[in-house]
């Protein structure tokens, strides 16, 4: 079974986004999908933190302290790009001006729930950030996320057991086996990036997936 790994996942996203869009990438995994956008399309890069034009990470050496995104991770800006106060941000965040974001997660329902904050251990550390707002403002909610956890559990479940971030939220998942859209309550393969079958995947996930 093909695994992605965590840089072919981010460019696995990148391929998706379209022309013209205005993108938050989340804190974690999806910053990576910075990195990985075709230079032929012209996408818009939005950070919580008051940014929007972002462009990849910049080269070692090249950082610039002041210009970070909201995991405070160094990056680069393209030109056009613009600084604005945070609360302008979180405006645009819940005014619904935002094409894609993309999210990291704990779990995802198959009903599009969102866990993606809080794993409700006493010692965890809850960070929510801007993620609620970005579920339930965005037009698209991607998220990119392992398929399994470490003890090989499917983080694609039937009802999250987590703390939600948003309900019906989630518009697509990208794992390292495979592409699902989430409609209706069904699990839709998009892409078998694993070569498992869609099957062997629907064991995986103890759940029926069907087919695009």
């Amino acid at each position: 079974m093909n695994r992605l790994t965590r840089d072919r996942m981010a460019a696995r996203v990148a391929q998706d986004i379209p022309e013209g869009s205005v993108v938050n990438l989340g804190i974690g995994l999806p910053t990576k999908v910075a990195n990985y956008l075709p230079a032929d399309r012209e996408i818009m890069l939005h950070s919580e933190n008051g940014v929007v034009g972002m462009g990849p990470a910049p080269e070692p050496g090249a950082e610039d302290p002041d210009l970070i995104n909201a995991g405070k991770q160094p990056v680069t800006l393209l030109p056009g790009g613009a600084f604005f106060h945070h609360a302008d941000s979180f405006g645009m965040m819940r005014g619904g001006h935002l094409d894609i974001c993309v999210l990291g997660a704990f779990q995802v329902s198959r009903g599009g729930d969102l866990a993606n904050w809080h794993t409700g251990e006493a010692d965890a550390i809850p960070a929510v950030g801007g993620a609620m707002d970005l579920a339930i403002g965005a037009k698209s909610v991607y998220v990119l996320m392992d398929l399994l956890t470490r003890d090989g559990q499917s983080k694609l479940v039937e009802q999250c057991t987590y703390p939600l971030t948003g309900v019906a939220c989630v518009t697509r998942v990208y794992t390292d086996l495979a592409v699902f859209d989430l409609k209706d309550g069904r699990i839709v393969l998009v892409d078998d990036v694993s070569g498992a079958g869609i099957d062997a995947l629907s064991r995986l996930v103890g759940m029926e997936i069907v087919a695009g």
